[in-house]
């Protein structure tokens, strides 16, 4: 640890005071989302809002207790944390306790850790630490494998534990690696599969007749997906190696049009298939699969212009809206303060992206920056998942909202993820790599 006049010195105050806004946000939002007449204090630690307020302090210390860290302790211990947090994810998966389908969670008593929650900031500390040693190049592709592997090991044992939506907050890196030179086509390749993913379950529910042949809709579009690709070949009339491209980017869509059954069988739980299917409007099932997106449609409509005010939610009072202190806890906030308190919040989270983001480029050290960029590329896609689960734009996959939703292992492992950054960012003189 570094003796200093003061822990606080050069820290980004910015950054800080749209945390503790946040923060504090999330706690009166609990507290209007679990209020119970018969335990109406905001203190009570038997009702969410008091624990939230004693995970809070707690979380309070943790700052505290990295910002009194040397800046270097962090690039020196990436891995070691990194090996620690990998074999807690094992330890879960051998004496975890399942909660909700998930076997994430070690619990003594009543006390409750998420060790995939953590698994975040540690990522991100292996990932910038290798990304920013010598000789380091994203361009070549044993960088890439690398990179991938530490990305992938916690996300696959993330996945054994059957905890769905953690393991896709991995594929917010891939903003970090596209940062620091990879392809831009890797990006296309990624938007280009989640499009044919969405078109192909669009199109698999119907038959097409042409001629008097029945096609289903697997053929139909790899009948499209060829036609387009003969055209090109045809007009551009390139060398040897581009028809090979061609070729090998229709095995690829043909391959991934044919693979969408099996991933909807043999893959995604069936839970998990039918609110994809509601969410792109091929089920129906308002009182099932859809019941939860619903019900937080129309909390949030209800909340018109201007809300309707402090703990007078209907739709929050009477339980209307499941899991709405954790997953959907954006609904409560629609209901009650309406458009304008909903933009606020998007103001305060996307104002606290780009503080990130700036400082990262600010940053003397490449492990700063990388691990800046991993700050803002997680705390952004839980944003954008969350609040799109609760407007019916995203499946609901179950992630919370940073610094928002009710949990400790959340608000501790948001809190230690975006305080590691503060720290780096006030010692960037001191810290060269």
């Amino acid at each position: 640890m570094r003796n200093q006049k003061s822990i606080f010195a050069n820290i980004d105050n910015v950054t800080v005071i749209l945390y503790v806004i946040l923060v504090f946000i999330g706690w009166i939002s609990i507290y209007a989302a679990v209020y119970n007449e018969e335990h109406q204090s905001i203190f009570d630690i038997s009702e969410r809002y008091g624990m939230q307020l004693l995970w809070i302090a707690a979380a309070f210390v943790i700052a505290i207790v990295i910002l009194m860290f040397d800046g270097q302790f962090f690039p020196t211990f990436a891995y070691p944390i990194f090996v620690a947090l990998l074999l807690t994810l094992i330890g879960v998966l051998l004496f975890g306790a399942e909660v909700k389908g998930s076997k994430s969670w070690f619990k003594i008593g009543s006390f409750a850790l998420q060790p995939s929650e953590f698994g975040k900031f540690a990522t991100a500390l292996a990932l910038a630490k290798y990304l920013s040693g010598f000789n380091i190049k994203m361009q070549d592709m044993k960088t890439k494998v690398i990179a991938s592997i530490i990305i992938g090991i916690p996300a696959v044992l993330i996945l054994l534990q059957n905890d769905t939506g953690s393991t896709l907050v991995y594929a917010s890196f891939v903003f970090v690696l596209y940062r620091e030179g990879l392809s831009g086509n890797i990006l296309l390749l990624g938007l280009y599969t989640a499009f044919l993913f969405v078109i192909s379950l669009l199109m698999r529910i119907n038959d097409f007749t042409f001629f008097g042949t029945v096609l289903s809709g697997d053929q139909l579009l790899i009948i499209i997906l060829a036609l387009i690709a003969a055209l090109v070949a045809y007009i551009t009339k390139r060398a040897k190696r581009f028809w090979m491209i061609v070729v090998a980017a229709f095995v690829f869509s043909a391959g991934l049009i044919y693979s969408v059954d099996y991933i909807f069988e043999n893959v995604l739980e069936p839970h998990q298939s039918k609110r994809i299917n509601v969410l792109l409007g091929i089920e129906s099932d308002p009182k099932g699969a859809g019941y939860n997106v619903n019900q937080s449609l129309i909390a949030i409509g209800s909340g018109g212009f201007a809300g309707k005010g402090f703990m007078e939610g209907t739709q929050t009072k009477f339980d209307f809206v499941p899991e709405q202190s954790t997953d959907f806890i954006f609904c409560t906030i629609g209901e009650e303060w309406g458009f304008l308190g909903s933009f606020v919040l998007i103001c305060l989270y996307i104002g606290l992206f780009l503080r990130i983001i700036y400082l990262a480029e600010r940053q003397r050290s490449i492990f700063s920056r990388i691990y800046g960029y991993a700050v803002a590329s997680i705390l952004f896609f839980h944003f954008l998942i969350n609040i799109g689960m609760a407007i019916g734009l995203a499946p609901v996959i179950g992630i919370p909202l940073p610094f928002i939703s009710y949990g400790g292992s959340s608000l501790w492992s948001f809190t230690i993820l975006l305080f590691i950054f503060i720290k780096l960012d006030a010692e960037r003189i001191n810290v060269l790599r």
